[in-house]
């Protein structure tokens, strides 16, 4: 995701790459940057020198980037999934002094697909049976993916009901980018909602919308359907 990224910033003339947090120093050798750009294993310098911080890291690096925006009072746009309750909660809690758009997914089509699946699921109810299908790439780790998960909190919230009664059927194929689908069903109709990501591209897209949009924003926890206006 770092490469899609800078592969966006670079093409828009209203962004600016100010730093990269890296591994270790080295990876950035082959890498043709502006010299300006700060290059650092310390999040804390990136932080520093940002006006945004966008982060698709890993949790295990999660409260060190949360610290390190606090520190600095710089907003956050986080796509990182798998986020434990306690990870969650330390999120919350950054929140209440900086403005951070967290999703599991930074699609635009996604956010779209969570708020027609709301309105679907509330209109007709717990009669329809809810299904969530989803395929990724044989690489991905979680599973169900924290979008599939994402869309039956969203059924399970909007009817009232609980997340459990809902069926998820996975599939790990080739190079999937990402696709999710929503089927509500009775015994006389079938509803089906849809979304197929055709290139990794969409998410860097989506998280620099976010950070456009979350630059003016009071401290707070949003979501992509808070950048859309849904």
């Amino acid at each position: 995701m770092g490469q899609a990224l800078m592969r966006s910033i670079a093409s828009q003339n209203d962004l600016q790459l100010a730093g990269l947090w890296v591994r270790n120093a080295e990876q950035a050798d082959s890498m043709d940057l502006p010299g300006d750009v700060v290059i650092s294993d310390d999040v804390d310098q990136i932080a520093a020198v940002a006006e945004v911080v966008v982060d698709f890291s890993l949790p295990e690096a999660m409260s060190n980037v949360l610290a390190a925006v606090t520190s600095h009072g710089k907003p956050l746009v986080c796509g990182v999934s798998g986020l434990s309750a306690a990870l969650l909660s330390e999120l919350d809690t950054a929140a209440q002094s900086v403005a951070i758009v967290y999703d599991r997914n930074m699609s635009l089509g996604v956010a779209v697909l969570e708020n027609l699946v709301r309105q679907a699921a509330a209109t007709l109810g717990a009669g329809f049976e809810a299904e969530v299908h989803e395929t990724h790439h044989v690489h991905k780790l979680d599973s169900p993916s924290g979008t599939a998960l994402q869309l039956g909190a969203a059924i399970a919230a909007a009817r009232g009901s609980a997340a459990g009664e809902i069926r998820y059927e996975v599939e790990r194929r080739g190079e999937v980018p990402g696709d999710h689908t929503v089927v509500l069903s009775s015994a006389t109709e079938r509803l089906t909602l849809g979304h197929s990501v055709t290139t990794r591209q969409v998410f860097a897209d989506g998280a620099l919308r976010a950070a456009r949009w979350v630059i003016d924003q009071p401290p707070g926890r949003y979501q992509m359907s808070d950048v859309l206006e849904l």
